[in-house]
């Protein structure tokens, strides 16, 4: 025994006290099994009388206690760096007023735990005796207080555990407290250190829920909430549980300090530790369930109000953009939200004030063929920076859902997406926040498909979607406000140049050159040699300069392939052979569609809309030809009719130079169109955020049937929502 000193003991009478305790412990867990009669008991001892105490600083400082005490045996000795260094609560004063005005209960608590423990008193007694000593206190303050008193004598156990052998004070306290014996028996104790820092860390996991429950946001929660409800009933036997495994585990400290390391656990005690531990568990599975259901509540109503500040915020009146793109992207300053896309560099919002501002908003799953056309707008603008004045800035805004779990793939897209892009982009998904989505949804119509709405230098909405204006006009539609894009088409006519122009300069050569034009589509190869073979046949007996040029199809990309390779290789006409110029074709004959849905402003009387829904329907149907007279649109019609004209060409040819070939044709064509009338479709993606309750076929002028469709194309080599 170091130092000399010997120990004076009484092994008869402390081990009868402690199996006194273990055989009370155990027999008060199967005599008061009935938890209604028990739990009735504890209720009758509260009695708060209304102060209010903050427990949360007394447990952090509990729980770093416990966290460096409760260590493996064999690591005890060295103090863990693996925690990071508490806040020293101290130096707060309302903190340590706090203390000066708990201590003295603290004392009281671990005073009465170690002397009915060393008596030998029943556990639900002397957890009684505490909870009428903590009568006066609120639920949550009685078990942080017990806690306290716990940490207050296991956190001592320890300490000197870690220091007697440096420092001669701690040594001469350990002696009295056997802890050199103990300590030299530290294997054989292992299982009785591990069963009682299981326990506590499931004591305090309870504490935090109870105190997370004290914590809740009264203005966006009360009792009447079932969930919370439920909870608050249930808290009073959480608190009764954990204070009674305190009681067990403070019983196991004493006896090995009172009895030394002869003193094993038995078989009664270990399943005490192991039966506490499992019903804390249960206890705490519950409360966890309603807490989340809880915070799920208040999520939703917290997100009902950000929600209602959003649509309030942009009916106000506003100096600049700042407020509006706070709220919108992220509202706090003390990070960079956005990434400058030409220098790759993080940027405040500050760099958009008073600008006009794009928000191209879409999931991550834009296609190269938007990127790529949404680009080469964005470049050519820059370099009208003069003329723009150089004030708007586009920014991309990424959606994703919250429910999924953000993954390497989604991190990988993301960041490929951003880096290829030239304009500002929000640093990360995760700032912007479920009310924004949510607005951006329900108020500006966002359907997944890429929208991109205008802001103007003041945060108001100018246009709830440019992209249809800008696949039309490009740069031209600058400010790109409703108010500029009813202005163009106040100016537009039905021409070649709205369906071809910024696509292919050869065709603007033709125009300018006068000559005749076929504009074709279609996925059926067959059709296109015939249709190709016999217009040239026509225009060579008509004496006409004719060129025609194959523009493909909105969806069914391999099969667009194919026919582009035959029509290359047997030489029937120009082609297209980039795939992005053709989906561009067909993007910017939807936007024309799309903006005038969006204007309101679908006239089934105009003439250029009918024929542009026309077109539309035909590419629908399998395929179309549109002749032109230079920039004059003459006829547009679905294949069956442009290809049998031109087959019964003896039949009108003697009306070629009484009415010009182009004239000569659209009546015969209207003659055929007249007896077979083709049927009209239109299919409108639930990705689209604006879809017209009504339509009228652009043949007939007869209302349209609805209907839903649900269509799967295995031909696609890249999915695209608008090859569907």
């Amino acid at each position: 025994m170091e130092s000399g000193l010997p120990l004076i003991r009484h092994p008869a009478q402390g081990f009868n006290a402690s199996q006194q305790l273990i055989r009370s412990d155990r027999g008060s867990m199967l005599t008061m099994s009935d938890d209604n009669v028990m739990m009735k008991q504890i209720v009758g001892t509260h009695a708060p009388d209304g102060r209010e105490v903050d427990v949360k600083p007394l447990l952090h400082l509990v729980e770093d206690i416990l966290k460096r005490a409760t260590q493996q045996i064999d690591t005890s000795l060295t103090t863990s760096q693996a925690h990071a260094e508490m806040e020293d609560k101290t130096h707060q004063v309302n903190f340590v007023s706090m203390l000066d005005a708990l201590s003295y209960t603290i004392d009281r608590i671990s005073c009465e735990i170690a002397y009915k423990a060393l008596g030998g008193t029943d556990a639900h007694a002397t957890t009684v005796s505490l909870f009428n000593m903590l009568t006066s206190y609120s639920w949550d303050a009685k078990l942080v207080l017990t806690l306290s008193a716990f940490a207050l004598n296991y956190g001592e156990f320890w300490l000197l555990a870690q220091i007697y052998s440096s420092n001669q004070l701690a040594k001469s306290m350990a002696i009295l407290r056997q802890l050199p014996s103990i300590m030299e028996h530290s294997g054989p104790l292992k299982p009785r250190f591990d069963a009682i820092n299981n326990l506590i860390k499931v004591m305090m996991d309870v504490a935090r829920c109870v105190v997370e429950f004290k914590d809740l946001p009264p203005a966006y929660i009360s009792n009447e909430v079932p969930a919370l409800s439920t909870a608050m009933a249930h808290i009073p036997t959480a608190v009764y549980w954990t204070m009674r495994s305190v009681v067990a585990c403070a019983a196991q400290i004493t006896s090995l300090t009172t009895m030394g390391h002869e003193f094993s656990m038995s078989t009664n005690v270990a399943w005490e530790l192991s039966t506490l531990a499992h019903k804390l568990s249960n206890i705490l599975d519950h409360l966890r369930k309603q807490l989340d259901t809880c915070y799920q509540y208040i999520d939703e109503k917290r997100n009902v109000e950000s929600f209602q500040m959003l649509k309030n915020l942009f009916e106000m009146i506003h100096i600049d953009n700042m407020k509006v793109l706070k709220a919108l992207i992220y509202a706090k300053d003390d990070i960079q939200p956005l990434i400058d896309g030409s220098s790759k560099k993080r940027v405040h919002l500050d760099v958009l004030r008073r600008k006009n501002v794009l928000l191209l908003i879409s999931a991550l799953d834009m296609s190269n063929d938007e990127l790529s056309i949404l680009e080469q707008i964005y470049n050519e603008s820059r370099h009208q920076g003069a003329r723009l004045n150089s004030q708007y800035e586009v920014v991309w805004v990424p959606i994703v859902d919250r429910s999924v779990q953000w993954s390497d793939p989604m991190k990988g897209k993301f960041e490929s997406m951003q880096s290829s892009m030239p304009w500002f982009t929000v640093y990360h998904p995760s700032l912007i926040e479920k009310a924004v989505i949510r607005f951006i949804k329900e108020v500006w119509h966002f359907r997944n498909k890429p929208i991109l709405v205008v802001l103007d230098p003041q945060g108001k909405v100018v246009c709830p979607n440019a992209l249809h204006m800008m696949w039309i006009w490009g740069s031209n539609a600058f400010p790109f406000t409703s108010l500029r894009e009813e202005s163009l088409w106040k100016d537009e006519t039905w021409r070649l140049e709205l369906l071809v122009d910024g696509i292919d300069p050869e065709i603007l050569n033709w125009i300018k050159e006068g000559k005749y034009i076929f504009l074709y589509g279609g996925d059926d190869e067959e059709w296109a040699r015939k249709f190709t073979n016999t217009a040239r046949a026509v225009a060579q007996a008509a004496r006409i300069p004719l060129e025609m040029v194959y523009v493909g199809k909105s969806s069914k990309r391999e099969k667009i392939r194919r026919v582009i390779a035959t029509i290359t290789v047997e030489k029937l006409s120009y082609v297209w052979q980039d795939l992005t110029m053709i989906w561009f074709f067909w993007t910017r004959l939807e936007s024309m569609l799309y903006s005038k849905i969006q204007l309101g402003k679908l006239d089934d009387h105009d003439p250029m809309m009918q024929e542009i829904k026309k077109l539309l329907s035909y590419d629908r149907e399998g395929g179309w030809a549109v002749l032109s007279n230079g920039s004059n649109v003459v006829a547009n019609g679905h294949k069956t009719t442009a290809l049998q004209t031109l087959l019964e060409y003896d039949l009108w040819k003697e009306q070629v130079p009484v009415k010009g070939f182009d004239l000569a044709f659209r009546d015969h064509q209207g003659r055929i169109h007249d007896i077979s009338r083709p049927c009209c479709r239109f299919d409108f993606p639930m990705t689209t955020g604006r879809i017209p309750g009504t339509m009228k076929c652009p043949e007939c002028n007869r209302t349209m049937e609805k209907f839903s469709t649900f269509l799967c194309c295995h031909d696609e080599v890249i999915p695209d929502e608008l090859f569907k």
